[in-house]
């Protein structure tokens, strides 16, 4: 069952499990459990082992399953299992959705309560959220990424599935119609009673600013209609994240772990009149035709000194997601906090390098954090819209943006330096040839790509 967060699985997963000859196996590949929450280990296997090959977990779920065996599975699941699945015709496949605007909201009411799952209505535990206009549109992006790898793994390989919505679970004819697809015998004659629907108001009385959410809603270009299925918005890579001028022909594509700072500083006093951003494409259009002739452009970081910012702020100082993986599935030294030696630090630094090649490379079941991924990666995305006209090197950074205001007979103000929170260590401070050679290693292909030399000689 290929779903996501906040659309009926668990419910969905209750009743195909009331059907004979039929087991679902819950979310089988999840990063940080498999099955159910806490539960690390399925069909003699456990997490490490699941890491090393996944493909046997399936070997192992279907010896060990008697009947129809599942499970559900989301997209920030093994991306290897994905690939796996979609490419097996003797796979059914079931793509479970729903309206995204309904999703978002109640996946935010949910972590607000920390309640997932009702069975028992008197335990019921709601709250009205803030909508939240930028995080709505990442999640649009990642739930109509999802469905268009989905859609295309089917198109490629000749198959088909069994589209169902949201709405459509409490639909009996609907779900016999999904044994039928299955083809098994069995019937349901009721729905799974036990988990009960959370929050049945209107969308617009779970939220706290419904009339900025209407207005952020309203930005969506309806008629760029997606290929998908369910038909939701098709949404480009980073758009939200580009940043203009607001009164200069000048945009800015930033990618994540870059400068981003001092450049929106320096963008900011171009023009003296502040900043454009949260772009969607229709708005992004709107700007490109205004302003006429304009200049887009992205500057590029030395992949060792990025890398290093990522690993402070992403794993050490991050959700803690990253780490718990890195130090118990990987079994990686990875030392923070305080009393830390810069030694101690550059150990950890280096075992990180070295676990990049292959989280690049594909070889882990994990999504890529895009502080992380590669900058030649980035700016293919950025393709999918539209490529900058001009890539810039931080190390020449200042000579580069006064390029590109000289280009538009604009005064270039000085580049200036911005300060951030300060690293545990500077890169000066844990240097080392063993370094630069595993960030090569790891980020060949911007190295190639963009001629980024050692970083010290």
């Amino acid at each position: 069952m290929f779903a996501a967060m906040r659309t009926g699985s668990n419910f969905l997963e209750a009743n195909l499990n009331a059907l004979d000859g039929v087991t679902c196996h819950g979310e089988l590949f999840n990063p940080h459990f498999m099955g159910k929450k806490d539960n690390a280990e399925m069909f003699g296997l456990d997490l490490a082992a699941r890491e090393t090959d996944p493909l046997a977990v399936l070997a192992a779920m279907r010896e060990q399953t008697p009947g129809l065996a599942g499970f559900r599975h989301f997209h920030d699941h093994d991306p290897r299992v994905t690939a796996h699945v979609l490419a097996d015709p003797a796979c059914a496949k079931i793509i479970l959705t729903r309206n995204p605007i309904e999703a978002y909201v109640s996946l935010k009411i949910a972590q607000a309560t920390d309640q997932w799952r009702l069975t028992n209505a008197k335990n019921l535990k709601t709250a009205r959220i803030a909508f939240d206009a930028s995080g709505f549109e990442s999640h649009l992006q990642a739930a109509q990424e999802w469905q268009m790898l989905l859609m295309r793994g089917l198109q490629t390989t000749g198959q088909t599935a069994f589209y169902i919505d949201y709405e459509d679970l409490s639909d009996l004819e609907v779900l016999n119609g999904l044994a039928a697809f299955l083809g098994v015998a069995a019937r349901l004659e009721a729905l799974d009673p036990k988990l009960k629907k959370q929050n049945p108001e209107d969308v617009t009385e779970k939220v706290v600013n419904p009339a900025e959410m209407e207005a952020a809603l309203a930005r969506l270009d309806r008629f760029n209609l997606s290929r998908s299925p369910n038909f939701e918005p098709r949404r480009m890579p980073m758009i939200p994240s580009f940043i203009a001028a607001a009164d200069a022909p000048l945009l800015f594509m930033p990618v994540k772990g870059g400068p981003e700072d001092a450049v929106r500083d320096w963008l900011a006093r171009l023009g003296r009149g502040g900043l454009i951003g949260d772009f969607v494409q229709k708005t992004l259009r709107q700007w490109k035709r205004q302003q006429g002739a304009h200049r887009s452009f992205t500057v590029l970081r030395h992949p060792l000194p990025r890398a290093h910012e990522g690993y402070c702020r992403v794993v050490l100082e991050g959700q803690n997601d990253l780490y718990r993986l890195l130090t118990k599935a990987y079994g990686l030294d990875l030392p923070r906090g305080p009393g830390v030696t810069a030694a101690q630090h550059h150990d950890g630094f280096l075992a990180f390098l070295r676990w990049l090649k292959i989280y690049l490379g594909g070889q882990t079941g994990q999504k890529i954090d895009p502080a992380l991924a590669s900058q030649s990666a980035v700016v293919q995305g950025f393709g999918t819209f539209q490529q900058p006209d001009l890539i810039l090197h931080e190390g020449r950074l200042a000579e580069g943006l006064a390029f590109l205001a000289a280009e538009l007979d604009l005064n270039a103000p000085p580049l200036r330096a911005v300060e951030g929170t300060p690293l545990p260590f500077t890169l000066d401070a844990i240097w080392s040839r063993d370094l630069e050679d595993a960030a090569r290693e790891a980020y060949q292909r911007d190295i190639l790509g963009y001629g980024f030399g050692r970083w010290r000689r």
